[in-house]
C-alpha cells in the first residue's frame, strides 16, 4: 500500500454507484470518453473501422484481457473459472462456459450492448495507441476524424459527429425549410472534412533531373518547412509528450561539416529530450532507439496520415 501514499495527496471516498456492481480487485481504467457517445456507436462497430485496427483477431485479444465474465448473473451466483471470447454481433463478450452454453444461439440484448461498448472501446484505444498518444490521454473529436479521413472512412462518420468537429450547424435530415433557406451550392459536411485536409508535403517524382546525368553532382539541400511544421506537433520521439522541435538527425552521415541534414531526415523532440541528445547522442539512442530508425517511423506515420503524398495525389 506504500505506493498509494507517497503523493502529497490521498483521497479516500465511498465507492462510486458504477462500480458496485464490479469484483474486488483494481479498479477498471477509464474508458475513452467517446466510446460512450451513442452518436459514434455504429461507427465504432462497423467492420470496416474495426478491420482497419486489426479485425475481430485483435478485438478478442483485447476482450481476453478482461479475465471475468460479462454476463449479468441471471441464475443465483455461480460463474465458472473458465473464461471463452465469444462473437455477439459486431462485436465481443467475455464470457464463463456455464453462461457461454446458457446463451448460445440465443438471444441477449443485454449481451449484444456489452459487445458493442467492447468494440467501441477497443477501436477508440487502438486509434490513441496508433497515434502515438500516451496511455490515459483521451481522443478529442478532430483527432478520431482525422484517423477517418486518413484510413478512408469519412462516409462512415455520422454528420452531426462531422459537423460538431468542424463548427457546423447541423441540419437533422428531413422537416421543412424555406426556400430562402436553401443554398444549393451547399456541400456534404463530409466532403467540407476530407478537403480541408490536405497534404503538408506533395511529392514530384523526376527520375531524370539534370544531377543524375553528371558524374560528380552537387548534391542539393531539400527544404520543407511545411514537414518540419507538422514534424513539431507530433508526440516527441523520446518521452512522448508534445514535441517542441524539428531534431535533424547528427552522427548518421546525412548532414556534413557544419550542415544539417535536409528536412525530410527529422524526428519530434520536445526540448528537455533534445538537449539530452545533443549533450549524449549515444546514451540517447540506447535508451530510445537510433535516430536513423526514428526518422523512418516518423516518415511511415506521415506518409500513413497523408501528410507526404505524390502531386497526383494532391
Amino acid at each position: 500500500m506504500v505506493k498509494f501514499f507517497s503523493s502529497k495527496r490521498l483521497l479516500i471516498t465511498d465507492a462510486p454507484a458504477d462500480l458496485h456492481t464490479f469484483p474486488d480487485g483494481l479498479v477498471p481504467a477509464e474508458a475513452q470518453s467517446l466510446s460512450q457517445d451513442p452518436r459514434l456507436a455504429d461507427f465504432l462497430s462497423s467492420p470496416a473501422v474495426i478491420s482497419s485496427v486489426g479485425g475481430m483477431n485483435a478485438l478478442t485479444l483485447w476482450v481476453k484481457r478482461h479475465r471475468v465474465c460479462q454476463c449479468p448473473d441471471y441464475n443465483g451466483e455461480f460463474h465458472h473459472h473458465e473464461l471463452v471470447q465469444v462473437p455477439r454481433g459486431r462485436g465481443v463478450v467475455c464470457l464463463c462456459w456455464a453462461h457461454d452454453n446458457e446463451f448460445r444461439e440465443k438471444e441477449s440484448a443485454k449481451l449484444d450492448a456489452t459487445a458493442l461498448v467492447n468494440a467501441a472501446e477497443f477501436v477508440t484505444e487502438a486509434i490513441r495507441h496508433r497515434n502515438n498518444l500516451p496511455e490515459g490521454r483521451h481522443l478529442t473529436l478532430g483527432e478520431l476524424c482525422w484517423w477517418a479521413v486518413s484510413k478512408g472512412l469519412v462516409h462512415l462518420l455520422p454528420e452531426e459527429i462531422i459537423c460538431a468537429a468542424l463548427g457546423m450547424k447541423y441540419k437533422p435530415p428531413g422537416g421543412q425549410r424555406k426556400e430562402a433557406d436553401v443554398d444549393p451550392w451547399e456541400r456534404h459536411p463530409s466532403d467540407v472534412l476530407a478537403n480541408n485536409i490536405k497534404p503538408v508535403l506533395a511529392l514530384v517524382i523526376d527520375p531524370e533531373t539534370p544531377e543524375t546525368f553528371m558524374r560528380l553532382p552537387k548534391a542539393r539541400k531539400f527544404s520543407a518547412p511545411a514537414y518540419t511544421r507538422w514534424v513539431k506537433t507530433q508526440p516527441c520521439c523520446g518521452c512522448g509528450e508534445q514535441a517542441d522541435d524539428p531534431h535533424h538527425i547528427i552522427g548518421s552521415g546525412f548532414g556534413g561539416m557544419g550542415i544539417k541534414a535536409s528536412d525530410f531526415h527529422v524526428i519530434p523532440l520536445c526540448r528537455r529530450c533534445h538537449d539530452a541528445l545533443h549533450a549524449n547522442t549515444s546514451k540517447w539512442e540506447e535508451e530510445h532507439g537510433s535516430q536513423a530508425e526514428l526518422v523512418l517511423k516518423t516518415q511511415e506515420r506521415a506518409l500513413a496520415m497523408g501528410v507526404i503524398a505524390t502531386g497526383k495525389q494532391k
